[in-house]
């Protein structure tokens, strides 16, 4: 999914680990452009804190009905240096890029696109479709392996048991459930099914640190009410985590070590630094919108029925660290 702020934040992020026991971290509307846009809700990356190992950006939505509001319409649109990571509960998502994928992104199955040095994409709710529901996840690539060329993989996990709660474990492994999903550093994301009035003891990697996003239900995470949208960040040293559903709950298991590395986000792009910033928008708008050079760094999206998406203007002062 793209970012279609368009005016976006632009952040660098460290590594802020805490000793608080359970952090909430609040989300924020944000609208996928227009006036019948889709509304996400975002949890990271936000200014108390950036990353959770390499999970560097949560948007979740819906569900959504889609006769109200149009559904998911992302036009051809540029990424470096991240992993997308598509997870749905409900709907269905065509699937568009610049190495000639083309997927569905159905409940239960993982759609995990690599860009590297560059790629693109869209990204379009199907027109059966009448609900959308789920979450979009970036990770961030270590600068080991930012600059790796592009590539597209799809994964349906087996489901797995944590007492009562049924898991799929969308990257990494977790309790007898999990992909082969290439990821660059050590990582973790499942999504958990509580039943109401089941209290189970989640695993953890105590090298990790944790976020636990509310997407449905009563949920308390070591006995810390966590409100639906919100995330609960627990920070490395746990070896597990009690998880209370007082009514039927959905979670969103999200973790890894932390990335210890300083990166720079803004709209689609990572990179270290400004002027890495600089030269992917100058590339996309050379190379993409005014049609230079469709075999350049983000190639070109076939089958998308109009215009790619522009770029916004950068701020007018340089990238640089917050705080």
């Amino acid at each position: 999914m793209s970012n279609l702020e368009r005016d976006p934040v632009e952040v660098v992020a460290t590594d802020v680990l805490t000793a608080a026991r359970v952090e909430i971290l609040e989300p924020r509307d944000v609208p996928l452009g227009g006036p019948r846009a889709m509304t996400v809700r975002r949890t990271l990356p936000q200014r108390r804190r950036s990353l959770i190992g390499a999970w560097c950006f949560i948007d979740h939505y819906g569900p959504d009905d889609v006769s109200s509001t149009g559904g998911m319409r992302v036009p051809p649109h540029p990424h470096t240096g991240l992993q997308t990571v598509s997870w749905l509960f409900e709907g269905e998502i065509d699937h568009r890029d610049s190495v000639g994928s083309h997927a569905l992104v159905r409940p239960g199955e993982l759609n995990l696109m690599t860009a590297g040095r560059g790629i693109s994409h869209s990204e379009v709710s199907t027109p059966g479709t009448l609900r959308l529901h789920g979450v979009q996840l970036w990770v961030a690539l270590p600068a080991a392996s930012r600059n790796i060329a592009p590539f597209f993989e799809h994964h349906a996990p087996v489901p797995g048991r944590i007492g009562s709660a049924t898991v799929r474990t969308f990257v990494g492994a977790l309790a007898g459930s999990g992909t082969t999903a290439t990821v660059f550093s050590p990582l973790v994301g499942a999504e958990l099914l509580v039943p109401g009035g089941a209290t189970i003891d989640v695993p953890l990697d105590p090298s990790f640190e944790h976020g636990i996003l509310i997407d449905t239900g009563d949920v308390t995470v070591d006995d810390v009410a966590v409100p639906v949208s919100h995330l609960a960040y627990l920070p490395p040293g746990r070896t597990s985590v009690p998880v209370r559903a007082d009514s039927d709950a959905r979670v969103v298991l999200l973790g890894g070590e932390p990335l210890r590395e300083q990166i720079v986000m803004w709209w689609n792009f990572i990179g270290r630094s400004h002027d890495d910033v600089v030269a992917f928008r100058a590339d996309w708008q050379s190379e993409v919108i005014a049609g230079g050079d469709p075999n350049g760094r983000f190639g070109s999206v076939d089958g998308y029925d109009g215009p790619p998406l522009p770029a916004p203007e950068l701020p007018t002062v340089r990238l640089r660290p917050r705080g």
